[in-house]
């Protein structure tokens, strides 16, 4: 893989992590040329190793994925990061991806703008294929892309919005709703996610749970509530 060609927009990868130690070399490996800040919620496997061994930085944050990716940002933006790339522990840009970023970030018209990648699962059942298609029509129809889908925004973009709050669940949900449908940008590179969550739980079970929970987002529904259905 050829490594992200630098620009002068620095580009920081922000990574929440528990227990990623399986998953975190493959992802790491996709991001190699950028600055990444993994913040753990209190592994207890090699998680911290597996960064350290690759030059990244390992920062410790409370529990939970909204307030770990806030916690991530802030090292990123203290170390001079313009651009934030947010990506899951257990997801790989696939080959393309550095030629559409660079371009994005090199047009100043993008820079109040945000990008997600086209979402992709490494299985190759049909109901993996029903799952993209379904993420596809998520996020072209209603704007509403998932994390596991990466996010790309401007340091500027992301602190007049607030950044991510320190939520249990629908972290991504909410900072999305707030860039707005007219601000996201859909790259064709592919983010690749690992179907174990999905296989674990079935296809179907999983993605009916998680639109019930989206439901009860919108309906105004504690998150700590809709955590203990999400499980």
């Amino acid at each position: 893989m050829m490594p992200f060609m630098s620009t002068d927009n620095q580009i920081t990868c922000v990574i929440p992590a528990l227990n990623a130690e399986a998953t975190l070399p493959v992802t790491l490996a996709s991001l190699r040329g950028i600055p990444v800040v993994v913040a753990d919620g209190g592994s207890v496997d090699r998680t911290k190793a597996v960064v350290l061994d690759a030059g990244q930085k390992f920062e410790t944050a409370a529990k939970g994925r909204g307030q770990q990716l806030g916690a991530g940002a802030k090292v990123a933006l203290v170390d001079g990061a313009q651009w934030l790339l947010f990506l899951h522990a257990d997801t790989v840009l696939e080959e393309g991806w550095q030629s559409e970023v660079e371009a994005f970030i090199s047009d100043p018209a993008q820079a109040n703008k945000a990008a997600v990648f086209t979402f992709k699962v490494d299985d190759d059942g049909a109901a993996a294929r029903r799952l993209e298609s379904l993420v596809a029509w998520r996020t072209r129809i209603l704007a509403l892309p998932y994390g596991d889908q990466g996010l790309l925004i401007s340091a500027r973009l992301y602190e007049s919005l607030g950044g991510y709050r320190p939520l249990e669940l629908m972290e991504d949900v909410d900072l999305v709703r707030r860039i707005g449908g007219n601000r996201l940008h859909v790259f064709k590179a592919t983010a690749l996610t690992s179907a174990n969550k999905f296989k674990q739980a079935g296809y179907l079970r999983r993605s009916l749970r998680n639109l019930s929970c989206l439901g009860l987002f919108f309906l105004g529904l504690p998150v700590r509530w809709i955590a203990r259905i999400y499980g």
